[in-house]
């Protein structure tokens, strides 16, 4: 059975507020505009806050880019304090009497910093013989959970309030857990620490300051002005290259076949997005003159 709805392709940003889950935001959204369909870009916990960006209608299609995109994070740990959750829900299951300096914070930082490897948190998504991990956790189960690669671009401390909390920012890759950072600082550190507070800043192309709370959600449901707000999907695209295509190359493109592009930064074998005056026809590769398209965006 087809879902009903409009057909609208954009994004929009949500400065997400701590309680609702991201799947509960992505589908407030949906239903404040219509839209036929709707998906998200990076699942932020129920506690946290900050930018989670919702893909409409076509720009689903991009949200792998936006997935894989650096994205950056403000958050605040408690020192002293290891929890089962390695956050603020969860029940303290070790303490230390030890607090560092904001020096020894510093130094310590630097081993999380460029490519390291990171055991996800107890309490996450991530699918063991089928089952997700936070399932297993509360059942009891404890369970080796495998390291995982994660580029970290920037860790710094950015304040501290007093001796038991510290305040740090984060710039990362794909599939980055805040809460095994603080967890992971805490052990180098010999203090424990988990996660009190987080808040993603920027995502890609999108930023926290820009997005709408879910009160301007509700107060512009079903009007012209919150579809004023949506923002084109090619954003989505930022960070392949551009490359041109003919009415006749955007036919084909659209129809799954080759078509011929005008590239100026591409180079053979590379993936990019093809345009048509100025709207995104197709992702794919580019070939000698050709873009062999993966994805075909019907706007």
């Amino acid at each position: 059975m087809a879902r009903k709805g409009r057909n609208i392709s954009g994004w929009l940003v949500i400065d997400k507020p701590a309680g609702p889950t991201s799947t509960a935001v992505v589908n407030k959204v949906r239903w404040a505009l219509g839209a036929k369909k709707a998906g998200h870009a990076g699942t932020l916990d129920p506690t946290a806050t900050g930018v989670l960006a919702v893909a409409l209608g076509e720009a689903t299609k991009t949200v792998p880019y936006i997935t894989d995109a650096l994205k950056a994070y403000s958050f605040t740990i408690r020192l002293g304090q290891a929890t089962n959750t390695d956050d603020a829900e969860g029940e303290i299951i070790a303490s230390s009497d030890l607090r560092p300096s904001d020096e020894e914070i510093k130094q310590a930082l630097g081993q999380f910093v460029g490519d390291i490897e990171q055991v996800p948190p107890q309490f996450s998504a991530v699918k063991i013989d089928g089952q997700r991990a936070y399932k297993m956790a509360r059942s009891g189960e404890e369970m080796e959970l495998a390291a995982r690669p994660l580029w970290v671009e920037e860790l710094v401390l950015t304040d501290r309030p007093d001796a038991d909390h510290a305040t740090l920012e984060m710039t990362c890759g794909k599939g980055g857990y805040v809460r095994s950072i603080a967890r992971d600082l805490g052990a180098a550190l010999g203090c424990h620490a988990h996660v009190l507070n987080l808040r993603r800043i920027w995502s890609g192309p999108f930023d926290a300051s820009e997005g709408l709370s879910m009160d301007q959600v509700e107060e512009l449901a079903h009007t012209p002005e919150l579809d004023a707000h949506i923002q084109p999907l090619e954003l989505g695209l930022a960070d392949l290259p551009e490359v041109k295509c003919t009415a006749e190359g955007a036919t084909r493109l659209k129809n799954g076949n080759p078509g011929k592009v005008f590239a100026a930064d591409a180079e053979y074998g590379d993936e990019c997005w093809a345009s048509f005056k100025g709207k995104a026809v197709a992702v794919g590769i580019y070939k000698a003159g050709e873009l062999h398209p993966s994805r075909v965006f019907n706007t």
